[in-house]
């Protein structure tokens, strides 16, 4: 096989991602059917499901709150069903979270943070390991956090602090298993164009009372490469991490960030 074709994942691999509709997560779930696989996704908004089934005809999906335990565990199952096993999970749903001072969080939207982005992961691994484990001989777990995963985010502790905490998983798992070759990695994508960004740019820009494009400019300054980085960069890692060129690798961290120097 040449070095071509190892970084091409082999086809017919069969793919669930959470939060699939729209985004990251949507655009994970085009690059892996162009690679010929088979996928499934899961979101919250029926809407996005429908616009993306009617983009993608042979795209599996089904609805699921992913912070409900109940919900994932249907919707595994149902994945299991249509697609005859797993080899690939990415767990990729999360939200932005509250922005502000910490003794101003409120209670609440710091555990819907906790529980969406960090309690959906368990929820998943704890349903499709032993699917992996069953099914799969190249089983690969993909994990998105954040660059915030790996520098201190003042005014966003909540969303921070599950993005460290899903590093953490990763690598505790990726040791756990190892003997069992199923392979965990994270992927912390950086400033990623689009209108979540906006969203969180202007929150933020609120929070410090400056004009929106004052705050995007000083988002851009903290990265060296001067750009934001698209939601194909991120799918690209993806695809890598599943593939062949990617079967040593395990237990990572990988930043697709254009070099986030501080938050």
């Amino acid at each position: 096989m040449s070095i071509i074709d190892l970084l091409k994942p082999r086809p017919g691999l069969r793919v669930f991602v959470s939060a699939g509709a729209a985004g990251i997560g949507l655009a994970i779930a085009e690059a892996f059917i162009e690679a010929q696989a088979e996928v499934y996704i899961c979101d919250v908004n029926q809407a996005a499901i429908d616009e993306a089934t009617s983009r993608f005809p042979k795209l599996h999906a089904g609805i699921a709150d992913v912070s409900k335990q109940a919900q994932v565990d249907q919707i595994i199952d149902d994945a299991r069903r249509k697609l005859g096993g797993l080899d690939v999970l990415v767990n990729n749903a999360g939200i932005a979270g509250p922005t502000g001072a910490v003794e101003e969080l409120d209670p609440a939207q710091w555990e819907s943070t906790v529980s969406t982005n960090l309690n959906s992961q368990f929820y998943f691994l704890r349903k499709a390991v032993p699917v992996l484990k069953e099914t799969s001989d190249c089983a690969s777990i993909i994990a998105m956090s954040s660059v915030a995963g790996r520098l201190g985010y003042p005014f966003r502790t909540p969303y921070a602090s599950t993005k460290w905490a899903i590093v953490g998983l990763v690598k505790s798992l990726a040791a756990e298993l190892g003997p069992s070759n199923v392979r965990v990695n994270a992927i912390l994508p950086g400033v990623v164009e689009g209108e979540r960004m906006d969203r969180v740019i202007s929150a933020r820009a609120d929070a410090l009372g400056i004009p929106f494009n004052a705050m995007r400019e000083e988002y851009l300054k903290k990265i060296s490469l001067r750009r934001m980085v698209t939601v194909d960069d991120i799918a690209a890692m993806a695809l890598f991490l599943a593939s062949p060129a990617g079967s040593n690798v395990t237990g990572q961290a990988i930043s697709v960030d254009g070099n986030v120097e501080y938050l």
